[in-house]
């Protein structure tokens, strides 16, 4: 039987690996556009029978029930046009190992937390899209996410192994069609690291403190180490030629007024016992600053700390 190439097919085949709160939202948004049809992978067996069973539910900001196709096994997707991961940083390349073959021909796109999960998709996949997103929500039940808090998209090729411009303006028209507002441009590293610069400023104090983003922010002992954090990342995009596209400031009063009490993920891992995502936020403005030759002894104390708690796990 000859395959169908993508290129033949009348409908946009995307697949989503990791169907967590983001990877879900992300799926259901994209399987309201008629031209869309989408996958989703994750091997979590309860929540990928749910969705086979009632459909992908939404709730929270939005209420619609999104018809995909579930997976626990990426090695079973079909050949696809796009790839949208959205695992964990620490599961990355697992996870696009074993859905590597459906991907070859597709452009695929991070939709994750952190730096350095672009190159690791490119070590395996030849067109790789830079992505920064803020929307928000919880998986509340299998079958079922919450959608928690709205936000843009901003997409742009990877420069290492860059997927063509194109590509990225179709899967970015493709989503904004689907609920979800997505910008794409020629280079998405600004918006990347505004997000970056304020996560790694809040998240470990947060892991750390068990305290919320807006009392992390508040907080008179914390509040000159938020500001510490960010100064060492600025110190490094400037050194990195790297415009952010709104000023960390604006980001943490933005918290305080409206996300006081939002538990950033990696207090949720630290709080459930799971690894964090510290290499990739705190140790990646880290790795990033060797390599430009800024010192960054606020961010490795993050990383050291945040380490020393996960090793406490350990039997």
């Amino acid at each position: 039987m000859t395959a169908v190439t993508p290129a033949a097919r009348s409908r946009v085949r995307v697949a989503v690996i990791g169907c967590g709160a983001i990877g879900s939202l992300y799926a259901a948004h994209l399987a309201r556009v008629p031209e869309v049809e989408v996958w989703v992978v994750d091997p979590w067996a309860e929540h990928m029978a749910a969705i086979a069973a009632d459909g992908l539910r939404v709730t929270g900001l939005a209420d619609f029930t999104a018809q995909v196709r579930p997976l626990t096994d990426g090695r079973d997707l079909p050949d696809c046009d796009f790839g949208l991961v959205a695992t964990k940083a620490t599961h990355t390349r697992a996870a696009v190992e074993g859905a590597r073959s459906a991907l070859l021909s597709a452009a695929v796109v991070s939709l994750q937390n952190g730096l350095g999960n672009e190159e690791a998709i490119a070590e395996l996949l030849p067109r790789v899209i830079r992505g920064s997103i803020i929307t928000a929500g919880a998986v509340a039940a299998p079958g079922v996410v919450r959608y928690d808090a709205p936000g843009d998209s901003w997409f742009g090729p990877f420069e290492p192994r860059p997927a063509a411009l194109d590509e990225v303006e179709r899967l970015a028209r493709l989503l904004t069609a689907g609920g979800l507002r997505t910008h794409a441009m020629p280079d998405a590293r600004g918006p990347q690291w505004t997000k970056v610069v304020f996560n790694s400023a809040t998240s470990p104090l947060a892991a750390l403190t068990g305290l919320s983003v807006g009392r992390v922010c508040t907080d008179a002992g914390l509040r000159p180490q938020v500001d510490a954090l960010i100064a060492e990342a600025l110190a490094v995009c400037d050194k990195a030629g790297i415009v952010l596209t709104r000023p960390p400031g604006e980001a943490v009063a933005e918290a305080i007024a409206e996300a006081y009490d939002h538990k950033p993920s990696m207090l949720q891992d630290v709080l459930a016992r799971r690894a964090t995502e510290i290499d990739t936020l705190n140790g990646g403005i880290a790795a990033e600053g060797r390599r430009t030759g800024v010192p960054t002894p606020h961010h490795d104390c993050m990383v050291a700390l945040v380490k020393g708690v996960e090793s406490g796990w350990a039997p």
